[in-house]
């Protein structure tokens, strides 16, 4: 953001971390604003009064809290996508079907955000939550997308985000990525033995458009002891295809 110099409003910066920060904390005072943003009390309290009279914060007390507001705004970008509405029946499918959990994930900024997510009777509970936003490298659905960029664009990602390790099994080194994206080309599959949650595999693949463009992914998690043998290498993988298949000929063919 600072790159972009006097186009950057100041005040329109502070207010956007602001907001990211009574995010990450889940509630904040006046005090803590002022001490993390390095300003002073006084300032830090228009601010949330600012924000909190246009709606976007609420107060209980001395703390503020992100409002329902954003309910409304992240429910209009989701919707954003033809994709993402017609999705939601293929993965309550593929969840059904497989009993774990199912999610549809797109790209955006760099990073996959979960659009949609499905649990089936066995589905093991984890930290996937729509809006969700997840390491491309690190996910079965992010490398499927990511299978689908030009290289170019993959290290513009990586040059942006970098390869952290998200876990112990997290690929971090740049060559070892693009030959797994290579593979994941060519097989049309993804996965993701504990990469980004430890204990959890998941199989993913891409959907795309008419024209070849990545509209996101499908994918399927679940424990290592049940995501495993055909299971992992077979079922999964075909059904997902199939349900790839589908949803990317409702996109194609639905007004």
């Amino acid at each position: 953001m600072a790159n972009q110099g006097s186009r950057m409003v100041k005040s329109g910066e502070r207010v956007f971390d602001i907001l990211e920060f009574v995010r990450e904390e889940a509630g904040v005072t006046v005090t803590e604003v002022a001490r993390e943003l390095d300003i002073a009390p006084s300032t830090a309290h228009q601010y949330l009064q600012t924000i909190e009279a246009s709606g976007f914060l609420v107060r209980e007390g001395n703390d503020y809290y992100i409002s329902l507001q954003f309910l409304d705004y992240g429910e209009s970008a989701r919707q954003r996508g033809k994709a993402c509405k017609l999705a939601e029946e293929n993965v309550d499918e593929l969840a059904r079907e497989t009993n774990e959990r199912a999610q549809f994930v797109v790209m955006e900024h760099g990073q996959g955000v979960v659009l949609y997510t499905a649990t089936g009777d066995r589905a093991v509970k984890t930290n996937v939550t729509l809006g969700r936003h997840v390491y491309l490298h690190a996910t079965a659905a992010g490398k499927a997308i990511l299978s689908q960029l030009p290289e170019s664009a993959v290290l513009e990602i990586i040059d942006e985000h970098g390869l952290p390790a998200v876990t112990s099994h997290t690929i971090t080194e740049q060559d070892a990525l693009l030959t797994e994206l290579d593979e994941i080309r060519q097989a049309g599959v993804a996965q993701n033995n504990q990469e980004d949650i430890h204990g959890l595999r998941a199989v993913g693949v891409p959907v795309t458009d008419e024209q070849d463009h990545i509209l996101g992914a499908l994918s399927v998690s679940g424990p290592t002891h049940r995501i495993t043998g055909d299971v992992l290498e077979h079922e999964i993988p075909d059904l997902l295809l199939g349900m790839a298949n589908e949803l990317e000929l409702k996109v194609e063919y639905t007004d």
